[in-house]
Parts: C-alpha cells; sequence; structure tokens
C-alpha cells in the first residue's frame, strides 16, 4: 500500500466534502430566498443534513480516524440524495448543488473502499 497515493486521495475527497458543505449551504441560503420555499422542506431538510456529514467526514479524514471509512460510506449516500432532491428543482443554485453532492459522493465512495 502506498502510503503517499492513499493520503493525496484522502486529501482529495476532504477538498470534496467541503466543497460540497460550501455548496449545500448556499444553497440552503438560496432555496430560502424561493418563492415556493414550502415546496423545498424535504430538500432543505436533506442540504442541512448533508452539509453536516460532509464537515463530519472532512474531520474524521483529517484527523485520519479509523471511522473515517464508514462515514465516507454514508456521507456518499446522502450526498446521492441530496442531488436527487436538488434535482428536482431547476434553479441553477440546485442544478449546481446536484452537481458537486455527485462529485463529493464519488471521492467517498472511492474513500469508503
Amino acid at each position: 500500500m502506498d502510503i503517499l497515493k492513499d493520503n493525496n486521495h484522502m486529501q482529495d475527497c476532504i477538498v470534496a466534502c467541503v466543497t460540497c458543505m460550501q455548496a449545500c449551504e448556499e444553497c440552503l441560503a438560496a432555496c430560502y430566498k424561493e418563492p415556493d420555499l414550502n415546496a423545498r422542506v424535504k430538500c432543505v431538510s436533506m442540504l442541512r443534513d448533508c452539509a453536516d456529514i460532509c464537515v463530519l467526514a472532512a474531520q474524521y479524514m483529517s484527523r485520519n480516524s479509523e471511522h473515517s471509512k464508514m462515514l465516507c460510506k454514508m456521507c456518499a449516500e446522502l450526498c446521492e440524495m441530496c442531488a436527487v432532491d436538488c434535482e428536482t428543482f431547476k434553479d441553477d443554485h440546485c442544478k449546481k448543488c446536484a452537481e458537486v453532492c455527485r462529485a463529493c459522493a464519488e471521492e467517498c465512495r472511492k474513500m469508503a473502499l
């Protein structure tokens, strides 16, 4: 096992998680300003969950926790769910968030292996 390769991959995943957290927070703030906020209740809740798990996953990886892989697996699942929810809305912020969530899910799945 190449430790440098593993560390680079972990760093890529940390960056993806932080990027996803930011996209979710930005999308959440934008959703609160949309006229159809009542239709977005599930999505808003998912955005909060996704942002939170992304931060937690980045923290676990940063301290090289033995539970990083388990948390990354869950993070990948929540990121995929968030992407699906965001895709139900046609706003640019939701589309961007869905793309970022899918990219994070992909990185997290790699970490979970």
